[in-house]
């Protein structure tokens, strides 16, 4: 059950509107950066690992087998290593992650500015960050004044005052976004590990029971 809750969870994630909208862009030949996606494929990996493994513990303890008991405890051992490994990846890089974007973000902004014609796909690039996150400019003085004289870049709004009113800068909203997002994985990760923990105290606790009753 944990197992399935965590590759829902971890599936949500992936095929989320607004991050698939953003990470799937592309500014020329460059790839938005999607480092993100390691933390989420991680998980759906530990996910559905952990549902077979959990099907092999409960067969073990109904078959009340030693062999299958001490292979669920060291399947469990090596999830815990991998999800530990994982879980200090992503707090190293957690910072990382929105940078990136926002670098790429910038990129495509002043590509959209400068363009003269329609040769770059800088303005659509642009156009999908402003429409998924509802937003408007970088966090600079050009991106605070851009709804009141590039208003073809930025979501639509009734005037130019309530636009410029509005409009939150997209290096706030991309921050906003990911920490949001990477702070589920972290409570994820924190329910697996504790669940994890209690399992291989419980699956050895079982397998010495078997092998105490196994003399008599």
């Amino acid at each position: 059950l944990a197992g399935g809750i965590i590759l829902g969870v971890a599936l949500w994630l992936r095929h989320d509107s607004q991050t698939t909208n953003i990470l799937y862009l592309q500014l020329g030949d460059k790839q938005a950066p999607n480092t993100f996606y390691v933390g989420i494929y991680i998980l759906i990996a530990v996910g559905a690992v952990m549902m077979f493994v959990g099907f092999l513990g409960c067969y073990g303890a109904i078959q009340e087998s030693q062999c299958l008991l001490g292979t669920f405890f060291t399947c469990l051992v090596i999830l815990f290593a991998c999800e530990v490994a994982a879980g200090i990846w992503g707090f190293v890089n957690k910072d990382q992650i929105a940078k990136d974007v926002k670098q790429f973000y910038d990129q495509a902004f002043q590509q959209a500015l400068m363009a003269e014609s329609e040769t770059n796909n800088g303005k659509a690039v642009v156009k999908t960050f402003h429409e998924t996150l509802d937003c408007c400019g970088p966090d600079n003085a050009i991106g605070a004044i851009t709804p009141l004289w590039r208003d073809d870049l930025c979501p639509k709004k009734d005037s130019f005052l309530k636009n410029f009113i509005e409009s939150s800068n997209c290096h706030k909203k991309i921050d906003e976004l990911f920490s949001g997002k990477l702070y589920l994985i972290g409570i994820a990760a924190i329910v697996v590990a504790v669940i994890m923990i209690f399992e291989m105290i419980l699956s050895m606790v079982l397998c010495c029971g078997i092998r105490n009753s196994s003399v008599y």
